[in-house]
């Protein structure tokens, strides 16, 4: 009975406090998000549910990579670090149906489906914010499962000169760097990072499809040996007090090394992987007056992956005469491109206020996407091109004599594809807001053409036999539905948010097992009875995805906690060859629970010192596969500490350092079966940053959301 008064009373004592601290959390509240609608609003008066990961957390929570920091802050995430990109997962569906935005703008690096995050450093991100569910009519093709917005740091000192450099386990190295310059109506932001791993191997074991027993001496890796570099430039001019110019561009490089085995057929790799990108792109601006504004960008992009030969190799190529040659010798030092994707938009968007409290959004987009793969293509390249026509108006609405305001976000976008035509896309977004208490619900469509590689791509695996992958380009465009209701609630320093989704995606375009005599005459001569199965793309299956996100966040002045918590069911409709049907699964990668909690705590104990402590843990059930076995679920712990040292007027002192993996949890699962994570076990890691910043640039005028609360958290 003592015992039970004692916990009465310090529940008591804790809601007393709860309610009378000063907190932080009203601060994150009234932070600006635009992802949603792709128009500015106050975080807490946004219609479309946004999951943020501000700056405050991201300083705290110290991630090596965008990966490490969506896994470890967001449950609806899950990752599987490869050699192709990141292998992503949203709320059950995976890197094709996700679109990743930096400042608003595509992120172009996909490679066989895979993003590489590794184009975002990560020392560079303002804030991250997350739209669930389908945004086809605001973003077009690839936001079937949602959208992520990478908002990055905006720079107005007149003089920038910073270096953060993180030294981890596994000679894992972290270099930022940056110079920023601005003065008067120009202003510059040049920026470098450099990231390097030796990779890691958490088990000699691999499998073998040929055989039931696995070797126990490979030298294949869990993650390879891997180095990459970027170089980027940003430039403003303020041309008048309501037109500003931007241009910019960036050059990243990667290598990928791979160890090479002693047995021919499973881990002997005769080449390392070697990608090379480029971007440019210019815009503009312009303030009409009041919130109303017009933007102009064009933005070029390429992505290029190539075949860096290890060894003497027999592979596809070209003879002198521009044949190709399925068994074409490569020797050490010479070099295959395998794919150069490139990609040119336009875009043209204008936000005017209306009348009757209604705020219009309209755009004009046109998109060229172009292929070449000389091996790979039948006639070497491959071009699409898109353009869309978008509308979407915000209206609100007092109700119950001002008490609460309604909010409505219809949409409508019109595609134009060269190979499908005409498509329609709507939305419709509501949100009731009585203070505490916000509700909101969405339906919206989604719609995915194929890509070009789906459509014209062909290469070859050789494992213990041949397996060679064809694209169709009979193929039919993907479609989706999603449907959301989202509750959230807060109470003083208590946020709650309670989402509950279906999202019912039709045509899904998946490899399917065909006959070997429908494979190429060039390819059935060239293998003959080593050809052991031919797979092409095709519209054969439909999903759902349904589930439940959970989020509760507790935020006082030096004291933060939270939790979040995801549950997912996913069925599918695959074909079975062997016996002609279609059967139900579960989308390979599932878990059916995800879970991620932390707290933190900063204390300032002089003008020279403050200290933060923070600890974090994941948590996944087992991932469900189709084949080659499911991954095993997991959790992690990770603990962090930042120290800010030595203040002065022009420099400031960071140091971060951290254990991650607490507990040394690694999945020993023989190489060629799923992982449940990559982790290597416990490691540890140091950041050291320096900045020196001088003055302030002196604009024209101050927009209305540029806010000072905003800096003054980053200060924090």
């Amino acid at each position: 009975m003592a015992r039970r008064l004692g916990l009465a009373f310090g529940f008591m004592l804790l809601a007393a406090d709860l309610m009378a601290q000063t907190t932080l959390l009203s601060d994150s509240l009234q932070e600006v998000v635009v992802t949603g609608t792709g128009t500015q609003h106050l975080l807490s008066q946004a219609p479309v549910q946004t999951e943020v990961i501000s700056g405050r957390t991201l300083r705290h929570y110290g991630g090596r990579s965008l990966e490490d920091i969506l896994g470890g802050l967001s449950a609806s995430f899950a990752f599987n670090e490869g050699d192709m990109g990141s292998q992503m997962q949203m709320n059950g569906l995976g890197n094709q149906y996700i679109l990743v935005l930096v400042d608003g703008k595509r992120l172009h690096g996909d490679v066989g489906g895979e993003n590489d995050l590794s184009l975002v450093d990560p020392h560079n991100i303002e804030r991250i914010e997350i739209v669930k569910g389908a945004a086809s009519a605001l973003y077009g093709s690839d936001a079937i499962a949602g959208v992520i917005n990478i908002i990055t740091k905006k720079h107005d000192e007149a003089l920038l000169v910073e270096n953060s450099t993180r030294l981890g386990s596994y000679a894992d190295v972290r270099q930022h760097n940056a110079l920023g310059l601005a003065s008067g109506r120009l202003k510059s932001y040049t920026n470098l990072q450099v990231q390097h791993s030796d990779g890691w191997q958490n088990t000699a074991t691999e499998w073998t499809p040929s055989s039931t027993d696995p070797i126990t001496d490979s030298r294949s890796k869990t993650v390879n040996r891997h180095t990459n570099w970027q170089l980027a430039e940003q430039l403003s001019f303020e041309l008048t007090p309501r037109l500003e110019l931007t241009a910019g561009g960036s050059l990243y490089e990667k290598d990928i090394n791979r160890p090479k085995g002693k047995y021919p057929k499973y881990d002997v790799k005769t080449f390392d992987m070697h990608y090379a990108n480029a971007s440019a792109a210019v815009g503009a601006r312009w303030k009409m007056g009041g919130d109303d504004v017009m933007t102009f960008d064009v933005d070029w992009n390429r992505h290029a992956y190539y075949h860096q030969f290890t060894a003497t190799t027999l592979a596809e190529g070209f003879d002198d005469q521009g044949r190709l040659i399925l068994d074409y010798p490569y020797f050490e030092g010479q070099r295959s491109l395998q794919s150069d994707q490139r990609r040119l938009m336009a875009h043209l968007k204008a936000v005017v206020a209306l009348p009757a409290r209604h705020r219009l959004s309209a755009g004009l987009e046109a998109r060229y996407d172009y292929l070449k793969a000389p091996t790979s293509i039948a006639r070497g390249t491959a071009s699409d091109n898109t353009e869309a026509l978008y509308v979407q108006d915000e209206w609100s609405c007092p109700v119950k004599r001002g008490t609460a305001t309604l909010h409505l976000t219809p949409g409508l976008r019109l595609n134009r594809n060269e190979g499908f035509g005409f498509r329609l896309t709507p939305k419709l977004s509501a949100m009731l807001d009585c203070g505490a208490l916000r509700l909101r619900a969405s339906w919206s469509q989604g719609f995915k053409t194929p890509t070009l590689k789906e459509m014209n791509y062909r290469y070859v695996r050789e494992m213990t036999t041949v397996i060679l992958y064809l694209g169709n380009r009979s193929l039919r465009p993907q479609t989706s539905d999603y449907f959301s209701l989202n509750a959230e609630y807060t109470l003083g320093p208590l946020n709650l948010t309670a989402t509950g989704y279906v999202n019912r995606l039709d045509n899904m375009i998946t490899l399917v097992t065909i006959p070997r005599t429908e494979a190429p005459a060039d390819y059935r001569e060239q293998y003959g009875e080593m050809l052991g199965k031919v797979r092409r793309y095709e519209n054969m299956e439909d999903a759902r995805t349904r589930g439940v996100d959970v989020s509760l966040r507790y935020a006082a002045k030096d004291f933060t906690a939270g939790l979040g918590y995801s549950y997912l069911d996913t069925d599918a409709h695959v074909y079975d060859n062997d016996h002609e049907r279609l059967v139900s699964v579960t989308i390979d990668g599932m878990a059916h629970h995800k879970a991620n909690l932390f707290a933190t705590w900063t204390h300032t104990f002089s003008p020279a010192y403050r200290l933060g402590v923070g600890l974090y843990g994941r948590l996944s059930s087992k991932r469900y596969y189709q084949v080659d076995g499911d991954g095993k679920g997991y959790q992690t712990w990770r603990l962090t500490t930042t120290h800010d040292l030595g203040r002065s007027r022009l420099f400031d002192y960071r140091l971060e350092a951290g254990i991650d993996n607490i507990l040394n949890y690694c999945d020993r699962t023989p190489h060629g079966l799923h992982l449940g994570t990559t982790t290597p076990g416990r490691t540890v890691y140091a950041t050291l940053t320096v900045r020196l910043k001088k003055g302030k640039r002196i604009k024209f005028n101050n927009t209305k959301f540029n806010s000072n609360k905003q800096q003054q958290n980053e200060e924090d």
